[in-house]
C-alpha cells in the first residue's frame, strides 16, 4: 500500500489508525487506497450527541470587512450557545492552494466540523473533507452542490426582483445591472431576478445594460463609467453588492450626476454602511448572521450524528428603501 500510494509504511500506519500528524491531502489519497483493497482506515467516531466542548472552524476567503463581520457573529454566537469554540480562518483565495493548505492542518487539530464561506471548493478538496470525517457546511457556494452536502444562502433571485420592481415602479424605464461573476449561482440568480422584473413592467431586456464584476469596487466603478457614458445612459443602477453601489456613486460624482436626482442606485446586502452613506443606500437585505447561524446549526446536527432536516436552506432577503432610489427626472 505504501509504494502504491508513493508514502512511508509508516505513513500508511498513520492513517489506518487515525493519527492527525498526516496531511490532508496524503491521508484522503491513502485512506482511498486502502478501501479500494479492502482495509479501510479507522474512521474519526461518530458522536451520538452533541457534547459541549470543542472547536469548529469557520473559514472564508476574506476576514476582513462588514459582510465577513456579519458571517462570523452568527456563527460565534451559535457555537457559544452550543458550548464550542471557533477557529477563524482566511483562504485569501477563492479555493486551491490556499484551502488545501487549511485542509492540510486539520489533520493537526481537534476540529469537530466545519462552516466553508469558500464559494469554490474543487471536488478534490470535498473528498478530503469527506475522507476526513469533518462534518461541514457551505454558505453561498459559487455552484449548486451535489446532492446531500449542506448549504445555506440569500433568496437571491427574489431580492433582485423586489429591487428591479421597485425602480420600475418609480417610473424608470432605463435601468442597468452590475453584477458578480457570471459562473456564481447568486449572480446569475440577480440577474434572472432583475430580468423578470423587467418583463414584468413589459420592459425589453437590454444586455447592453448588463455587465458582470466581482462584487467588489474597482471593477464596478470601470462597469458604471461604462453605463453612464453611453449615449442614452441608464436612470437608474441595480447592483448585485453594495460595494458595487458605492462604486456606482462614485462613477456618477465622476461624470457631474446626483444621485438620486440624475441616476438612482440600488444596492444588495445591505452592509453597515449602506445607512451612513449620502444619501442612505437603498438596498436588499441579505441576513448574513442568519446565514451564518443556519449553516452553523447544519453541522451541530452532523456533529451530533444526525441530518439536518434540510440539506439546502434559503434565508429570506427584504428590500430597504431609503434616499438613492427616487422617480426619473422628466425628459428635457
Amino acid at each position: 500500500m505504501a509504494r502504491r500510494a508513493g508514502v512511508s509504511v509508516s505513513t500508511v500506519s498513520k492513517v489506518l489508525h487515525g493519527r492527525s500528524d498526516v496531511a490532508a491531502a496524503t491521508r484522503a489519497r491513502v485512506q482511498r487506497l486502502l478501501e479500494r483493497h479492502g482495509y479501510p482506515a479507522r474512521p474519526r467516531a461518530a458522536p451520538t450527541a452533541l457534547a459541549a466542548g470543542g472547536l469548529v472552524d469557520v473559514v472564508l476567503n476574506d476576514i476582513e470587512g462588514s459582510w465577513a463581520a456579519g458571517l462570523l457573529s452568527g456563527a460565534e454566537e451559535t457555537l457559544a450557545a452550543a458550548g464550542l469554540g471557533m477557529v477563524v480562518t482566511a483562504t485569501h483565495s477563492g479555493g486551491g492552494g490556499s484551502a488545501r493548505r487549511w485542509l492540510d492542518s486539520l489533520a493537526t487539530r481537534p476540529t469537530r466540523g466545519a462552516v466553508l464561506v469558500v464559494p469554490e471548493l474543487t471536488e478534490d478538496e470535498h473528498a478530503d473533507l469527506r475522507a476526513l470525517g469533518i462534518p461541514y457546511a457551505l454558505v453561498s457556494p459559487a455552484q449548486e452542490p451535489e446532492p446531500g452536502v449542506p448549504w445555506v444562502g440569500a433568496t437571491n433571485w427574489p431580492g433582485a426582483f423586489a429591487a428591479t420592481r421597485h425602480l420600475t415602479g418609480l417610473g424608470h424605464r432605463r435601468i442597468a445591472v452590475i453584477s458578480g461573476p457570471p459562473r456564481r449561482l447568486a449572480s446569475r440568480a440577480r440577474v434572472d431576478g432583475y430580468r423578470s422584473a423587467l418583463e414584468e413592467a413589459g420592459l425589453a431586456f437590454d444586455p447592453a445594460l448588463v455587465r458582470y464584476g466581482d462584487f467588489t469596487h474597482e471593477p464596478a466603478f470601470r462597469h458604471a463609467l461604462d453605463l453612464l457614458r453611453l449615449p442614452d445612459r441608464p436612470t437608474a443602477v441595480f447592483a448585485g453588492s453594495d460595494q458595487q453601489a458605492l462604486s456606482t456613486y462614485r462613477a456618477a460624482a465622476t461624470l457631474g450626476l446626483r444621485v438620486p436626482q440624475d441616476l438612482s442606485v440600488v444596492g444588495f446586502d445591505d452592509l453597515p454602511f449602506a445607512d451612513w452613506v449620502t444619501p442612505r443606500l437603498t438596498t436588499v437585505r441579505t441576513p448574513l448572521p442568519e446565514m451564518a447561524a443556519v449553516a452553523t446549526r447544519m453541522v451541530l446536527w452532523l456533529i451530533a450524528g444526525q441530518r439536518p432536516a434540510s440539506t439546502r436552506v434559503e434565508v429570506a432577503s427584504t428590500l430597504v428603501v431609503r434616499e438613492s432610489s427616487a422617480p426619473p427626472r422628466p425628459a428635457g
